[in-house]
């Protein structure tokens, strides 16, 4: 291979290693004619925890969608890997390294918890899918490898959340975008839940964004966004966060 090939090869590669797992640019989406989000600008760092807070209705669930591709911008780009995905469908997005758990995590109630788990194989490559991955999920949950055969409608809220990220994280992904993970959710599990992410993130080097308002999760992550009516009006590292920030945006 010619050596100056080989060199910007490397450089070009450096490159996309610096560059945020995900950008998002101006981005301006609407409901109709409601204008819902306002020239967001967001950035997920490659292995970083992102948190996005703000109260009901500021349009963080419509940011998250317009990430999935449930949602078209009207304006604006979102770059994923160093690739613009504005134009790409749902699907091909997932298939490039986006998964996403939902608000109401939309497991499906009449599988078993395993048969849940390997939907989350379903994206990869036939020959790349292995059911010892498996194991793996069930060392970051452990109730789930008591009950695989229970279906996932007779599971508390609890163990329906930690089974929809675990099929999530079982695809792969280079990107973890969660929707209020710890909703209706009792305390002790809310903190095996943030522990899980954080493994995660440290054994697999992906990225997650997440939209939270327990504080102590908030506080696990990187960097935090904080939204009203439909813009990012503040931000920075969550170990910087103030009381005021708190109380604005986190507050009941």
């Amino acid at each position: 291979m010619n050596p100056i090939h080989l060199a910007m090869t490397e450089a070009a590669r450096a490159d996309l290693q610096n560059q945020p797992m995900l950008d998002v640019k101006n981005l301006d989406v609407y409901y109709g004619e409601s204008h819902i989000l306002r020239n967001v600008d967001l950035s997920v760092a490659r292995g970083k925890m992102i948190c996005l807070i703000g109260r009901n209705g500021v349009g963080k669930t419509t940011l998250l969608k317009s990430v999935m591709g449930l949602l078209q911008p009207r304006a604006g780009e979102i770059i994923f890997d160093g690739q613009p995905i504005s134009q790409l469908p749902t699907h091909r997005r997932a298939r490039l390294g986006i998964s996403y758990v939902p608000q109401g995590r939309e497991i499906i109630p009449r599988l078993t918890v395993r048969e849940n788990l390997l939907l989350g194989l379903e994206s990869l490559p036939p020959q790349t899918r292995k059911r010892a991955a498996l194991e793996e999920v069930y060392d970051l949950f452990p109730v789930l490898k008591s009950m695989p055969d229970r279906m996932g409608g007779d599971l508390s809220g609890g163990q329906q959340q930690q089974l929809a990220i675990a099929r999530a994280i079982l695809s792969k992904p280079k990107l973890l975008v969660l929707d209020e993970p710890t909703e209706g959710i009792q305390p002790s599990i809310i903190l095996e839940i943030e522990a899980a992410v954080r493994r995660i993130i440290e054994a697999t080097g992906i990225s997650v964004l997440l939209v939270e308002q327990h504080l102590h999760f908030v506080r696990q992550a990187d960097w935090y966004y904080a939204m009203q009516k439909g813009g990012i009006v503040a931000s920075g590292p969550t170990g910087q966060l103030s009381q005021s920030v708190i109380q604005e945006f986190l507050a009941v």
